[in-house]
């Protein structure tokens, strides 16, 4: 039989998905596209708006600069004023003359309005003459910081304090300071200017900047801010990011970093006033530089999404469309494939089905035609004397041809799937291994076999002796391939089988877990024409007469009536390597475990015990009724012989000693052996059944799978083989007697009374 070639691989779904791929880059595209250029703008926008943010704060600085710088012009003119307002007058000249030095401190004080207060303070640290307060408190200012600079340090010049809280009103200021000094160079007390912080502050709203904007002291005290604080003594981390950007670059700069005082992240812009400790500084929130960035890339998206989307969808239309189109080409190619396969497949079935009835047409009558000349060869064997070798040797070859005629109905049975299988639990790992020898021993010395059997096998649902003889043709088939000798190998796993196998298969099996039998060989392997030909039956490569093409057709047959799957893998010079799948069998199956069959059956002799050894032997055919008759009557056994059921009936109600019923299946006059059975069963139910069949088609046998409680002996058999099935059949009537005369019953089962 020629393999079916498997439906199209591409299915419809990937045909779509292939004719669909442009679209689905071009859909993708218009996404992807758009994203990209919006990335990019956004990037640059981003970058746009950093650099706008630094020049504006460059700008800010600059205005921010030119005032401080104005600003602190007029402290340095102010302190200027003060040193010739007290020229060289002594500090008891001042108290003297307090009130003359009141006014003139106090009309420059009036005249700035960034002067909060003008001091004279003398070495002791009290206050003698103020631009604000006439007459002076009794104020004591020694431990104010500008003080104990200057008395401490002769050579310091100006100085500027922090922002610091007044000792006579509630207000703020800081002070810029200077030593004075007698005659003799002396420490004689300071000269203190009180600035207003909020003069700073109040100038810096006015220009509504957009961020911060403060004076800072360069060891990082904070003199002035906006927004205003209204907090004293306030001090910049050393680590945040305007001390590091100042220490970086002392003279002007940018930095950016999160802010010591609120934790903002921010961008700042300074720069160093001349011969002044101090700076002016300018930042920025990060988060308004994005929000505005935001802002602006928003616009952007507000025209470009509308496009975006329009074009996508536009894709995504052309693409379903295709899509359809697509997906419905493949599906009627699909079609017109699978037509092309089911009527291949329907050819086949009818071709195998023409086999099938032809086979099963003359397998009843040619099985019983064997069965009476092997059986009556194998008689006349037994009884020729040991000097006839020449009648011997023309009755051996009368027994082989036989025996090749019944193997080449069999074949055909097989092939045909019309064989009845007697369905086992069998571990096939034990059954290979049992076959090793035999199969070393008929394939000859020059091919090494190999068996690699896999851990954990599991059970499958099959003919044990099917098998055998599987294994037997693949092995010979191996041998022919490998002349000069070589390697055979059969190997068991398990296997699992998926449903793209399956469907790549044609669906011929079904998908799910299979004990793998593969038989390997290092021979001259197949080509692809050769593969495809191989189950048909009659299909051989061998020289004629060599062989009859049947050994794979029947190893076809047999794989496919078991519900397995058969896969041959070879190429030429390489080797060929022929895969069985057989399902798996469920745990809780009750299909009787395979044994090994006992070799000594034929060997022993009856030994009926107690039990009566009479037979009902049922056979319409009149030479294999005498033959099997005449066979077990020399082996022992009582039998009683008639040719249909109804007489059959009458002579199982007249003998009570019977003990097995030996029946054809089929039978003349309208009840065949099955019902003959089951009504001989129901007068007698301890009564055992063997059936004798050369083919069948419902009788005993469904699916093709013999049912379950039924003993088969398949015709051509021989008089070994019919003896060793009877034997076997008392054996285990025995067996069952031996069991219920031990079994204790009455008082003895229910034990002693208590």
């Amino acid at each position: 039989m020629s393999t079916l070639p498997p439906p199209a691989t591409v299915s419809p779904q990937q045909r779509a998905y292939l004719a669909a791929r442009p679209l689905r880059w071009l859909a993708a595209l218009s996404l992807i596209l758009p994203a990209m250029v919006f990335v990019i703008s956004a990037w640059l926008s981003y970058d746009h708006h950093q650099l706008a943010v630094r020049d504006q704060l460059q700008r800010d600085l600059s205005r921010l600069y030119e005032h401080a710088l104005k600003v602190f012009e007029t402290f340095d003119l102010s302190a200027r004023y003060v040193t010739q307002v007290i020229s060289n007058a002594s500090n008891a000249e001042m108290r003297a003359n307090e009130a003359s030095f009141h006014d003139r401190l106090k009309s420059l004080t009036e005249s700035l309005p960034q002067l909060r207060d003008i001091w004279i303070v003398d070495e002791q640290g009290y206050g003698i003459v103020s631009g604000t307060l006439f007459p002076m408190p009794r104020v004591d200012l020694s431990d104010r910081e500008y003080f104990s600079v200057h008395k401490n340090d002769p050579s310091r010049g100006l100085f500027i304090s922090d922002v610091i809280e007044a000792r006579v009103a509630d207000l703020h200021f800081f002070a810029i300071s200077r030593r004075r000094n007698n005659a003799d160079g002396s420490f004689a007390g300071v000269s203190v200017i009180s600035v207003r912080p909020e003069y700073f502050t109040s100038y810096y709203q006015q220009l509504k900047l957009p961020g911060i904007a403060a004076i800072v002291r360069e060891d990082g005290a904070l003199i002035a801010r906006y927004p205003y604080t209204g907090m004293t003594n306030i001090r910049l981390s050393s680590d945040g990011a305007f001390m590091r950007g100042i220490h970086e670059n002392p003279e002007s700069g940018l930095t950016e970093g999160v802010s010591s005082l609120d934790r903002q992240p921010r961008i700042y812009a300074y720069r160093r006033l001349p011969t002044y400790p101090i700076y002016v500084t300018v930042g920025i929130d990060k988060t308004e530089v994005t929000i505005a960035w935001l802002s602006d890339i928003g616009n952007h998206l507000l025209f470009g999404i509308p496009a975006t989307l329009a074009l996508f969808a536009l894709s995504l239309v052309a693409l379903r469309r295709t899509e359809r189109g697509a997906l419905a080409h493949g599906q009627l190619q699909q079609e017109v494939a699978r037509r092309e396969l089911t009527e291949r497949a329907l050819r086949q079935s009818q071709k195998m089905e023409a086999v099938g009835r032809l086979t099963g047409g003359i397998a009843h009558d040619f099985n019983n035609l064997l069965t009476a000349i092997l059986g009556n060869v194998d008689l006349a064997m037994r009884r020729l004397p040991e000097s006839e070798e020449r009648v011997r040797r023309l009755l051996g070859s009368a027994r082989q041809a036989s025996e090749r005629a019944a193997t080449l109905v069999q074949r055909l049975l097989a092939y045909s799937r019309q064989h009845p299988l007697e369905m086992k639990a069998v571990d096939v790992n034990r059954l290979v291994q049992g076959m090793s020898e035999l199969l070393r021993r008929t394939i000859g010395e020059t091919v090494t076999v190999e068996t690699v059997l896999g851990g954990g096998l599991w059970k499958t649902a099959i003919d044990p002796n099917q098998l055998e003889n599987a294994l037997l043709n693949l092995a010979i088939n191996a041998r022919d391939a490998m002349p000069e000798g070589g390697r055979l190998t059969i190997e068991t796993a398990n296997a699992y089988l998926d449903e793209a196998y399956v469907i790549e298969h044609a669906g011929e099996m079904a998908h799910g877990q299979y004990v793998l039998v593969a038989v390997t060989d290092s021979g001259t392997g197949m080509s692809r024409e050769v593969i495809e030909r191989a189950f048909e039956p009659f299909f051989t490569t061998k020289p004629t007469g060599a062989g009859t093409g049947l050994g794979l057709s029947m190893v076809y047959g047999f794989v496919k009536q078991s519900g397995g799957h058969i896969k041959i893998y070879s190429e030429p010079g390489e080797g060929t390597s022929i895969k069985l799948y057989f399902p798996r069998l469920a745990d809780g199956s009750d299909l009787p475990a395979w044994m090994p069959v006992s070799e000594d059956l034929v060997a022993n002799g009856p030994d009926t015990g107690s039990l009566a050894n009479t037979i009902l032997l049922v056979e319409d055919d009149e030479e294999v009724n005498r033959f099997a008759t005449e066979v077990l009557r020399e082996e022992g056994f009582n039998v009683i012989a008639t040719h249909d059921a109804q007489s059959a009936l009458r002579l199982l109600d007249a003998n009570p000693g019977v003990k097995l019923l030996f029946t054809d299946v089929v039978l003349p006059g309208g009840m065949n052996g099955r019902q003959l059975a089951d009504e001989a069963l129901r007068r007698r139910p301890d009564l055992k059944v063997l059936y004798a069949t050369g083919y069948t088609r419902n009788a005993i046998i469904h699916q093709g799978r013999l049912d379950a409680d039924v003993e088969l002996l398949t015709k051509p058999f021989t008089p070994d083989l019919l003896v060793a099935k009877v034997r076997q059949m008392f054996e285990t009537l025995e067996s069952v007697a031996e069991d219920d005369d031990e079994a204790p019953t009455g008082p003895e089962r229910a034990g002693p009374p208590s």
